[in-house]
Formats: C-alpha cells, sequence, structure tokens
C-alpha cells in the first residue's frame, strides 16, 4: 500500500482555502463529530450521513487498509445495508483498490460507463449508474494509507470534479487518525479471532505486533534445547513471562521452574539461598535446607534481575556455571545438577562492564542466546490488545460489566510512552475498572499522568484543526463585509447564510464591522 510524502498535510490544508461558507461549516461539524466521546464506529457513520445532509454526497462508504495483507475491507457506510456482507477488495482492485494502493484520489463523471467500479455491495444495482458521478480518496495518517473514503453524487450537481475531490480530501484529513485508531481496532479483533483458534495454551504471552512476533521467533528456536538464555528489556515489558514461555516448551516442561529475584537476596543469604545449607552451618541454620539450583534440577532456574547481584554473588554463580556442580554451605558432599538457566535484567550489562560493576566473563556464559524484549511504546497496537485483556480480567474479578474503552482513552494509550511498560498499563486498566460506574472506561477513570497527555494532545488536535477551519473562515466573512461596506444581511446573503449566523461569527471572532462601514464612507 502507498507510502506517501510529508506534503500531504500542508495540501489538505491548502485545500480548505478553496471552499465556500457552508462547506466549511460542514468540516467545522464533522470535527465537532469526531472530537466527541462517543463509539469510535458511531462517530464514522455520523460523519458519513453529515457528508449527505450537508453535502448531498450519497452512499458514504468508509474502507479500512490491511497493509500486511495488503487488502482494503469495507468497514462503515451510510444508506448502504452491508449487515452479513464481507467487502473486500485486493490491492489494485477496483477504484477503491487503485486509491488504496496508489494514494492518490480517483473520481468518475458517469458511473455508467467506468468499467472499473466494482459495486460489490449492490447498492447501485437498480439505479441508474449514468446520472451518478463517484469520488474516492484515500485516508492518510503518519504518512500512510490507512483507510479510503468514498461517496456518490448525482452528477448533475458536479460543477467541477477537482474541486470536489478537495471537499472530500478535507474531510478525510479530519477523520485520519480516527480510521487509524479503527484499524488497530478490527486488526485485534481479527487476530484475537485467530489466536483464539489457533495459539498454543503454553504461550501466554499477549501481543501481535512485528517485534513480538520476532521475539516468538526467537523463543521458538531455543526453547527445546539446553542453551543459556539472557533475556533484556525495561522494567515491567514481561520477562518473566518470556522465561515461563521458553521453559514451557522445551522437553523440561514437567520438571519444575524456579524463580530467583536476585534483587532481593542480601550478599550474606546468596550463597545459602543458590546452593543450601547443612544444619548448623551458621547462626540460625536450623534444619538442612536445599539450594535453588538443587531445587530446579531436571529443570529450569530463573534468574531475574541478575544484574543487581553483587561482585561476590557473582563469583559463585559464575562458579557453578562453569563447573556444573557446588557444594552447599557447611558441606563437603558435592552436588552435581542439570539445570537450564535463564537469566533477565534491565540494565545494560555491556555498559556495567565498561564501569566495572559486572564481570565480563560472567556476561559472556549468560550471553548465549540474547533476547531483547521490546518496551511497550515500540509495540503499537499490542497496546489496546492487552488493554482489552486487562479490561476483561479485572471486570470479572470486580465482578462489573465493563465492556469497552472510549475511542479518546485509546488515543490516550496510543499516544502515552508507557515507561513502567505492561505492569503500568495492567495497574492503569485495574484503577479504571474500579472506579467506571458504566460498562465503559473514559479519560477520567485514567490516572492524572494519563489525563494531563490526553488533554494535551486534544488541545493540539482541536488547535490545529480549528485553526485552518476558523481562519478560513474569517477570511471569508471579512472579504464579504468589505464587499458589502459591513452590511451584515448582505454579507450573510453573499456567503449563503444567515444574518443571525453571521452576527454571532462576528461576535465570536471580534470583528469591528464599523470599520468596514468607515471605509465605505471614506471610499465614496
Amino acid at each position: 500500500m502507498a507510502k506517501i510524502s510529508k506534503n500531504t498535510s500542508i495540501e489538505t490544508e491548502s485545500n480548505l482555502s478553496a471552499h465556500s461558507y457552508e462547506e466549511l461549516a460542514a468540516l467545522h461539524s464533522i470535527s465537532l463529530i469526531l472530537a466527541s466521546p462517543a463509539d469510535l464506529r458511531d462517530q464514522l457513520e455520523q460523519v458519513l450521513k453529515e457528508m449527505n445532509l450537508r453535502l448531498g454526497m450519497q452512499r458514504g462508504m468508509i474502507s479500512l487498509v490491511d497493509r500486511e495483507k495488503k487488502e482494503v475491507w469495507l468497514d462503515v457506510a451510510h444508506d448502504v445495508n452491508i449487515n452479513g456482507l464481507e467487502v473486500i477488495y485486493k490491492s489494485g482492485e477496483g477504484i477503491t483498490g487503485k486509491v488504496a494502493e496508489t494514494g492518490r484520489p480517483m473520481a468518475v463523471a458517469n458511473l455508467g460507463q467506468e468499467t472499473h467500479f466494482l459495486d460489490r455491495t449492490g447498492a447501485r444495482r437498480h439505479l441508474n449508474r449514468t446520472e451518478l458521478a463517484f469520488l474516492c480518496v484515500p485516508i492518510i495518517y503518519d504518512s500512510n494509507v490507512v483507510g479510503v473514503l468514498s461517496a456518490d453524487k448525482v452528477a448533475l450537481q458536479v460543477e467541477n470534479l477537482d474541486k470536489e475531490l478537495e471537499l472530500l480530501s478535507s474531510v478525510a484529513g479530519l477523520m485520519a487518525k480516527p480510521v487509524h485508531v479503527r484499524v488497530l481496532e478490527e486488526e485485534n479483533r481479527r487476530l484475537r479471532k485467530i489466536v483464539g483458534q489457533n495459539r498454543t495454551p503454553s504461550m501466554d504471552i499477549i501481543g501481535h505486533s512485528k517485534v513480538m512476533q520476532e521475539v516468538y521467533g526467537l523463543v521458538a528456536q531455543v526453547a527445546d534445547s539446553n542453551t543459556t538464555v539472557l533475556i533484556t528489556g525495561e522494567t515491567g515489558t514481561g520477562k518473566e513471562l518470556i522465561a515461563r514461555a521458553i521453559h514451557n516448551n522445551s522437553s523440561r516442561r514437567e520438571s519444575p521452574l524456579i524463580q530467583v529475584n536476585c534483587a532481593a537476596i542480601p550478599d550474606t543469604l546468596i550463597e545459602s539461598e543458590l546452593f543450601g545449607h547443612e544444619k548448623g552451618a551458621f547462626t540460625g541454620a536450623l534444619h538442612q535446607r536445599r539450594g535453588r539450583f538443587e531445587e530446579a534440577n531436571g529443570g529450569t532456574i530463573f534468574l531475574d534481575e541478575v544484574g543487581e547481584l553483587s561482585a561476590a554473588a557473582q563469583v559463585k554463580l559464575l562458579r557453578i556455571l562453569q563447573e556444573k556442580h557446588f557444594q552447599p554451605l557447611g558441606s563437603s558432599r558435592v552436588v552435581s545438577v542439570n539445570v537450564r538457566v535463564i537469566a533477565a535484567t534491565n540494565r545494560n550489562l555491556e555498559q556495567d562492564i565498561l564501569s566495572g560493576r559486572f564481570r565480563a566473563d560472567l556476561f559472556y556464559r549468560l550471553n548465549v542466546f540474547p533476547i531483547y524484549l521490546p518496551p511497550l511504546r515500540d509495540r503499537g497496537s499490542d497496546i489496546i490488545l492487552l488493554a482489552d485483556h486487562f479490561v476483561l480480567k479485572y471486570g470479572q474479578e470486580m465482578k462489573k460489566g465493563v465492556k469497552r474503552i472510549s475511542t479518546p482513552a485509546v488515543e490516550s494509550f496510543l499516544s502515552y510512552t508507557w515507561p513502567g511498560n505492561v505492569r503500568e498499563l495492567e495497574n492503569c486498566i485495574e484503577r479504571a475498572v474500579l472506579l467506571t460506574k458504566t460498562d465503559t472506561i473514559d479519560c477520567a477513570h485514567l490516572p492524572p499522568s494519563l489525563q494531563v497527555r490526553e488533554g494535551e494532545l486534544a488541545k493540539k488536535e482541536r488547535s490545529k484543526l480549528s485553526f485552518v477551519v476558523e481562519a478560513q473562515e474569517r477570511t471569508l466573512i471579512i472579504d464579504a463585509l468589505e464587499e458589502t461596506g459591513g452590511n451584515q444581511t448582505k454579507a450573510a446573503k453573499l456567503l449563503g447564510t444567515t444574518k443571525r449566523v453571521i452576527q454571532y461569527k462576528i461576535s465570536k471572532m471580534g470583528i469591528n464591522v464599523k470599520l468596514f462601514r468607515k471605509k465605505k464612507q471614506e471610499s465614496s
């Protein structure tokens, strides 16, 4: 599918200057619909309805682009019955497929003479196509075609096809971000359906982004072996889940997986904790105790936060990795173990080696097969997938019928950096489920850090949108007042609206009508 240059947004803004007052008013109304807290699909349906009522565009349709499969599927329609239909276009197939592939708008002055028009919905089967024009434009977000917007218009009402395409492109520009979010929602819905059928129960990990697919590939490669694995990544990314997935997909799955939090063990107890001790080996050793390595014999030991081990503890760990046997504290017996080692850390161990904080020889023993777990902010649509999972989890735990996350809240999730990663997202959803009194999680239920971010983004989006629309609106009103010498009734007639609307806009924008009257008097 097409990748679009950064100049596209500039072109969209310049297109607005070519619109009439009524067209700008329609665009402003559409922007208000998209800024409302309604369900995303409902918002898009309302936009298509507004296009029909105010712009004369019939049978509006919004199709979503699947860039990986290189296909386009019809998602939302107005005045077209798509219940039970699954309308899909391959890249380049029909007008919709061509627009998705090229990223360029297309217009047909006479549908009756267009051979590439497929009409897969059958909506025009009983209509006289020669009386209809067809308009189709790409919906572009972040330089990528994420969807296609199309509509019919009575051919006799179309004076200039290029101008009609500019208007439709302006509508597509307003809905770009909501359609992008809608694409992510639909991809996750489809993935959940596929995953529910094909997912192996041992892979208890949620996420289908490209970076996570790479992680799954590494897990599949290394799982059924005895190779030592080092999992790195920021705190809260789910390193323990990856370690568990490796163990559960290995031949050791029937044997124990023993987890050791290296950061929580004092230096004085590390040897006893890992290798065990005999009764009376030290003060307080009232009983014999098996160490974690011995408990993990035949299975896997997971050394979490291995980067937090002290220099003394690192020496002891290195010894067992090299020799594969050890002596419990206070004992003369030698214990040999068959243990698979998986370690994890959120530290940069290579940097710690340079600073003398971590032993190079231990690092090379652990870093046989490295797996990097990406932060949540780099996992794209996985954020929505995980959020939905946690909503279901905590809704059931708290016996609350929470079913969905509002569009503004989803947008806030997608734009937040998530320094605490998956753990922070889970805590956020748990709090939101607890706070909401309806079946929906909204921005008001999010922690202050996300609410502030959401507010900033909304303000930024509104200001960009409003600045373009209102600036052109102001210019049109000023031009009309200059032409009519400040006569608001004549200005309203010139702009094709009412005097009351013009008076309201003049007051809201702070336009001084007396200046135009004075200019007329001076010129006369």
